[in-house]
């Protein structure tokens, strides 16, 4: 039995339709991350589990059991939300068992699941403040502690580190990651980073104007983007495009004399003439490397991140990004031989989908 089922669910509003059928089953203790750029409905999925909306059509079942129309509380969920929602005038104490306490939990067991929250959270010395003496960072893991006393089947998590900066965004990613690990509870988490997603989640659902792109683990998103908007969302810097088509057995780029030759197993398709995107991620480029295919790129930029360099360039027109040792010194004007692999290149056809060789 599945923790969580998502069943062809969809959301109007008059006219306007929000979410156009969305399916995910997950299984008990499964990390999904829900990953998409503002208004692809990401948020509006995460409220209809949570019960904070209803649904136009479709189900939802947690255990087993359909959800429609349940009151929030009584469907065994816990969230936590982008904005904390503290209550100001309670200790943090009283902040993480107040749900505890409005359900009539006897004091000592509400005594002890705050303080096992708090041991695991590493707050157990904040319990005697009040939120206005918490950082940001402190502050989100009250929320969490909160959720986490509840003991629920799903947790659900709407952006919950976008307000942090950038060192705490990284430090608290890492507890979930190891909350997740410790505690193996089935957990739905909205996001428009895809660094959070790739590191926290054991699956991530990309989502697209109410429809999912695509569905798959880390490794198979980033490696295997089903279409042109997945390769292009997911990774930074963002995958290089190279618009091409087929002449006998070689792609020549868009404008240019530049030819690469056909994967093996592409020998049908694409047809001649067809047009085509070719992917390549910055990371998969080398220097001084004469095997392989290569690119000559003219060099226009050249940014230290500090890890590493990344060069922006052109090759007859066509941009490039390429990520490189952090000692390599370009300047601008120059002409360099970039080196990649036959499998490092993603190739899309005219509609965006991934043409698998």
């Amino acid at each position: 039995m599945s923790a969580l089922e998502i069943q062809d669910i969809h959301k109007t509003y008059g006219q306007l339709e929000t979410l156009k059928g969305i399916n995910i089953s997950l299984e008990s203790g499964e990390f999904l991350v829900l990953l998409g750029s503002s208004g692809c409905g990401k948020s509006t999925l995460l409220n209809i589990i949570a019960g904070l909306a209803e649904a136009s059509g479709g189900d939802i079942r947690i255990g087993g059991r359909s959800i429609v129309g349940v009151h929030p509380k009584d469907r065994d969920i816990a969230m936590v939300f982008q904005s904390y929602a503290l209550y100001p005038n309670l200790t943090v104490h009283r902040n993480i068992g107040f749900g505890l306490e409005m359900r009539k939990v006897a004091a000592d067991v509400r005594e002890k699941s705050v303080r096992e929250a708090a041991k695991l959270l590493q707050i157990e010395n904040l319990l005697d403040r009040k939120p206005s003496q918490l950082s940001g960072g402190q502050r989100q893991r009250v929320a969490i502690g909160r959720a986490l006393v509840r003991n629920p089947q799903v947790f659900l998590f709407d952006e919950p580190l976008s307000n942090l900066d950038a060192k705490l965004r990284m430090e608290m990613r890492t507890e979930l990651k190891r909350l997740h690990q410790m505690l193996k509870t089935t957990v739905v988490y909205v996001t428009h980073d895809q660094i959070e997603a790739m590191t926290l989640a054991t699956r991530i659902a990309v989502m697209r104007d109410g429809r999912i792109e695509q569905l798959g683990t880390p490794e198979e998103i980033y490696n295997h983007p089903a279409t042109l908007y997945v390769a292009t969302f997911v990774g930074a810097p963002p995958m290089n495009l190279l618009r091409a088509k087929r002449r006998g057995a070689a792609f020549v780029l868009e404008g240019s004399t530049t030819s690469l030759p056909l994967p093996e197993g592409l020998q049908k398709t694409p047809a001649e003439g067809q047009e085509i995107t070719i992917g390549i991620r910055p990371e998969s480029f080398r220097l001084n490397d004469d095997a392989g295919l290569s690119l000559t790129v003219r060099c226009d930029v050249v940014e230290l991140t500090g890890p590493e360099l990344i060069v922006t360039g052109s090759v007859d027109g066509q941009r490039i990004l390429a990520s490189v040792p952090p000692r390599t010194r370009f300047s601008e004007g120059d002409y360099v031989k970039l080196a990649f692999d036959e499998d490092a290149m993603h190739l899309f056809d005219a509609n965006g989908m991934r043409i698998h060789t």
